[in-house]
């Protein structure tokens, strides 16, 4: 089932798990991993909540995924994000072997699929997954946009209310 309403479906999942992130004042990104149309495993961004920088939704699903399957590698399985993966989300993905990675939007400052690295095209790496960019992009990159527009605010209004004293 690879369909866009799948796709979608799947997308809007990872959305779900995104706007959690959003809730923790964590960069709203989510994540779902598939197997046989089935959602195994689910996380969102918790590396300020962690304190650890790999805590991305990406891995977190991919932790758990693997603990579900009782094995390192996800064979068989579709990863959807709400952003297009950094370059060590994108090994973690390489090294589990997951089959399918669909994400939503592209990630112009870090992304590694296509934006500003091309991984997926590099015929050196012995593992590569079919890859699909834009899936509910508006939807995602809203979120985020949202998001740092939040931050943004409270740094402004944080900043005024120093200057004040």
């Amino acid at each position: 089932m690879t369909d866009k309403k799948t796709h979608e479906f799947f997308m809007g999942e990872a959305l779900k798990q995104a706007k959690l992130s959003f809730e923790a004042d964590e960069a709203p990104i989510g994540s779902v991993l598939v197997y046989q149309n089935k959602i195994i495993a689910s996380g969102y961004n918790l590396s300020i909540a962690n304190h650890d920088p790999s805590a991305h939704a990406e891995i977190l699903t991919i932790r758990d995924a693997g603990q579900y399957m009782k094995n390192y590698r996800l064979l068989n399985c579709s990863l959807y994000v709400t952003l297009e993966p950094c370059v060590m989300c994108l090994g973690a993905i390489f090294h589990a072997r997951i089959s399918n990675l669909i994400f939503g939007a592209y990630d112009y400052k870090i992304g590694a699929c296509e934006s500003v690295l091309n991984l997926k095209e590099n015929k050196e790496l012995n593992h590569h997954c079919v890859i699909h960019g834009g899936v509910l992009e508006r939807e995602s990159k809203k979120l985020l946009q949202d998001f740092f527009k939040n931050k943004r605010k409270k740094t402004v209004k944080k900043i005024t209310v120093f200057n004040k004293h």
